[in-house]
C-alpha cells in the first residue's frame, strides 16, 4: 500500500482535457456523457509492477457493478511510454477492457494532485469527487464505497446502470502465433529452446530453426497442473532449463507461482506459490509460501534464483527440498548498494548467471533502468543511477543509460541485456566497465539487416543457442536472431509440425469470407491484390507469403507461391466447366510499416475464402483484393 486519502468533502471532478489522445473506446469521452454513472479515473502507466497488480481487482469491480465505468489515465514515466503504439500493445498484453485517456501532459495528474502510480479517484453519479486513494488493494475499499453510492443515486432516480460499451483495441487486433513472447532458455545439449508466449498462456519448444516441437499448456488462462496438453498458465515470464532432471522451471507470472516441467515425463506440476498475491514475506516452503510476480529464473547448482519483482527483492529456492527465502533486496523500491538482504532494488525483471556454483548472478533492476550483479554476499551496481535516471548512452558503464531493461543473459563472459524502452540489445562488458549497442537503432520498428540498422520493438527475453543470440522481440509478436558471424539480425520464421495453413512465418491466421466472385469460361488468370493498411508500405525485407489454391472442379490451378512484398500478382487459372461452383483460398502473411524513416511497423495473416461461380457473362479478368486493417 502506497498511501490513501478518502472522502472529504465534495468537489466537482476535473474535466477531461480537450483535444487529449484515447485508446479502447471510438471518441473522445466527456464527465457529461458519464452523468449517472460511477467513474473510477486509474492513473496508471505500464511500466509500473503495482499498476500491473491492480488491473484484476478493476476487472472484478467492472464485472460486478454495471452502472461502474472505469478510465485508466496513462501517465507516464519513461519517454518510450508516451507514445500511442507503445500504450496500445501495453492495453492488449493486459487485457484492459475500458477507456484510456493519454495523459503525457500531466493535466489530470496535476488537477487532481496525484503524486504516485497507481493512484484512483471516484466520481460519483453528479460528477464529484466522492474519494481518492493510491497503492494495491483496492478492491475491498471501493467495493464498498461503489454500493454506497449505487444505493443513494438509485434511490433519487438518478443512476444509470446499464453497462457502458467500448470500441476496444482487441477486437481489432491481429491473430498472431505468438502474442506478446517474453522470456527465453536455452538447452544446449539437447538443441532446443524454449520460449514463453505469455498472452497465449504457453511455453514454446522449439528446434534452432524455428520447428515448434512442443507446446506446454492447453493455452486456456489458469493453474492447473498435469499433462502438457491440459496445464495452464497466466502470462508466463521467466524461464529456466535444468539439465540435471531435464525439467523447465515457468515463472508464471500472473498466478504468482512458479511451475515444473518434467519434460520426459510430459507433467507440470505447482512447486512454489499458493496463487495469492505476497508481500516481502520472509520465505517458507512449495506451496504454502506467497510469491508476487515472479518475472525471471535462474538455475545456480541445485538452487533457482527468481526475481520477484512485485517486491523488489530476489528470493532463492532450494529444487529439492522446495525451501524458498528472500535472498537480496530489502523489499525498499531504490538503488542501493551492500550486503544482500539491505540492498535495495527495484522491480527486478531479469535474471542470469553462468550455471555455476560460485558465479556472479547478474539482473536487470528494470525501474532504476539498471544492470546490477550479486557477488560475493553484496548487491553491486554496474550500469544505472536512480529510479528517473535513465536514457540511451553507451561509453563508460558508470555514465552509460538505458530505458527500462528487462532481459539479460551470459555469453563468453559478457552480460546481454535488452534494453527494452530503447529498443536494442546492449552489451556490458563487466571486466572494461563499458556498454555498447549491439543490435537497435533506438526506434521501435522490426526491420531485419545489419545490426546497427535492424528494429526491435521492446524485447525482452534473450538466450544463446549454438553461437547465435535469440531475442523476444516482444510488442513485434516475433522471434528475432541475432548472427555473430555475419552481424546481421532476422526473423525467425516459425512453423509447426503437420500445419498446412499458418504461412511462412507460423502465424494464426484470421479467416475473412470475401464475397462471390462471377468467372467468365474464358477467363485464364485471376488477380489477386493485397493492399497494407492506409499510410503504410510493404516491408520487402521481411519474410512475407502468399499461396493461392483453389476448390471445386469448375475451376483449376497449379499450386501458387510468391514471397515477395509485392502482394499483386496474375495467377494463371483454367476454366474446367462452362458452368459450375467452387472457392480460392488465398492465405497472405505480410509485414507493413507507417511510411516515413522509423515508422512503427506491425504484421498480419489472412486465410482469405473466396466462392467463385463460373458462368457465361462473368468476368474475364476476376480479382481477389483485400486490404490489411490495424487494431
Amino acid at each position: 500500500m502506497l498511501g490513501r486519502r478518502l472522502f472529504g468533502p465534495a468537489t466537482a471532478a476535473v474535466e477531461f482535457p480537450e483535444g487529449a489522445e484515447w485508446l479502447n473506446t471510438d471518441h473522445p469521452i466527456t464527465l457529461e456523457e458519464l452523468k449517472g454513472k460511477v467513474v473510477l479515473l486509474d492513473f496508471w502507466t505500464y511500466c509500473c509492477i503495482n499498476c500491473m497488480h491492480v488491473i484484476p481487482e478493476l476487472r472484478r469491480l467492472e464485472e460486478r457493478y454495471p452502472e461502474l465505468v472505469v478510465v485508466g489515465v496513462h501517465s507516464a514515466k519513461f519517454d518510450n511510454e508516451r507514445a500511442r503504439d507503445n500504450i496500445a500493445a501495453a492495453i492488449l498484453r493486459y487485457g484492459i477492457e475500458h477507456p484510456v485517456l493519454v495523459d503525457n501532459d500531466f493535466v489530470l495528474w496535476q488537477g487532481y494532485g496525484i503524486n504516485s502510480w497507481p493512484s484512483f479517484v471516484l466520481i460519483d453519479p453528479a460528477g464529484n469527487v466522492a474519494g481518492q486513494a493510491s497503492g494495491e488493494g483496492v478492491f475491498e475499499l471501493f467495493d464498498e464505497r461503489i454500493s454506497t453510492l449505487s444505493k443513494a443515486f438509485r434511490g433519487q432516480g438518478l443512476l444509470k446502470r446499464d453497462r457502458m460499451a467500448f470500441a476496444l483495441l482487441r477486437d481489432h487486433a491481429p491473430t498472431d502465433m505468438l502474442s506478446f513472447p517474453g522470456k527465453l532458455a536455452a538447452d544446449e545439449a539437447g538443441r532446443r529452446l524454449f520460449l514463453s508466449d505469455s498472452n497465449h498462456h504457453r511455453v514454446l519448444v522449439l528446434s534452432p530453426d524455428g520447428e515448434v516441437q512442443r507446446a506446454i499448456g492447453s493455452g486456456a488462462r489458469g493453474s492447473d497442473d498435469g499433462d502438457l496438453a491440459t496445464a495452464s498458465f497466466d502470462r508466463p515470464q521467466g524461464l529456466a532449463y535444468d539439465p540435471a532432471g531435464d525439467a523447465l522451471y515457468v515463472a508464471d507470472t500472473e498466478n504468482h507461482l512458479v511451475r515444473r516441467v518434467d519434460l520426459e515425463q510430459g507433467r507440470v506440476t505447482t512447486v512454489l506459490g499458493n496463487g495469492r498475491l505476497g508481500g516481502r514475506g520472509s520465505g517458507g516452503r512449495g506451496t504454502g509460501v506467497s510469491l508476487s510476480s515472479p518475472w525471471d529464473l535462474a538455475i545456480v547448482g541445485e538452487n533457482l534464483f527468481i526475481a520477484m519483482a512485485g517486491t523488489h527483492t530476489i528470493w532463492r529456492m532450494h529444487v529439492r527440498t522446495l525451501e524458498a527465502e528472500r535472498y537480496a533486496g530489502s523489499g525498499m523500491e531504490g538503488i542501493v548498494d551492500g550486503p544482500l538482504r539491505q540492498a535495495s532494488l527495484a522491480q527486478p525483471s531479469g535474471i542470469a548467471s553462468d550455471g555455476g556454483g560460485g558465479g556472479v548472478i547478474y539482473f536487470a533492476d528494470s525501474e532504476v533502468s539498471a544492470v546490477r550483479a550479486l557477488d560475493g554476499g553484496r548487491v553491486r551496481t554496474l550500469v544505472g543511477a536512480g529510479l528517473f535516471e535513465f536514457g540511451d548512452r553507451d561509453g563508460d558503464a558508470r555514465t552509460a543509460r538505458l530505458q527500462h531493461p528487462i532481459g539479460i543473459a551470459l555469453h563468453e563472459g559478457l552480460v546481454y541485456v535488452a534494453d527494452t524502452y530503447n529498443h536494442k540489445v546492449r552489451v556490458v562488458d563487466p571486466r572494461e566497465g563499458t556498454v555498447r549497442t549491439l543490435v537497435g537503432t533506438g526506434r521501435s520498428g522490426s526491420a531485419d539487416g545489419p545490426a546497427a540498422s535492424a528494429q526491435l520493438s521492446e524485447p525482452n527475453g534473450l538466450a544463446f543457442l549454438e553461437g547465435r543470440l535469440y531475442i523476444a522481440d516482444t510488442n513485434n509478436n516475433l522471434l528475432r536472431v541475432y548472427e555473430p558471424a555475419t552481424g546481421r539480425v532476422s526473423t525467425l520464421a516459425l512453423r509447426q509440425r503437420g500445419v498446412r495453413r499458418g504461412g511462412g512465418a507460423g502465424l494464426k491466421a484470421t479467416l475473412v469470407e470475401l464475397p462471390r466472385v462471377s468467372v467468365s469460361p474464358r477467363a485464364r488468370t485471376v488477380r489477386v491484390r493485397l493492399e497494407p493498411p492506409p499510410g503504410h508500405v510493404w516491408n520487402g525485407d521481411a519474410p512475407n507469403r502468399l499461396a493461392v489454391t483453389a476448390e471445386g472442379k469448375a475451376l483449376e490451378l497449379g499450386p501458387f507461391e510468391a514471397r515477395d512484398a509485392s502482394f499483386d500478382h496474375e495467377v494463371p487459372v483454367r476454366v474446367a466447366a462452362a458452368r459450375g461452383e467452387g472457392a480460392l483460398t488465398v492465405e497472405a502473411v505480410a509485414y507493413f510499416c507507417e511510411g516515413g524513416e522509423g515508422g512503427f511497423c506491425r504484421f498480419g495473416a489472412v486465410e482469405l475464402r473466396v466462392p467463385l461461380a463460373v458462368e457465361e457473362g462473368g468476368s474475364e479478368g476476376p480479382a481477389v483484393e483485400y486490404r490489411f486493417g490495424l487494431p
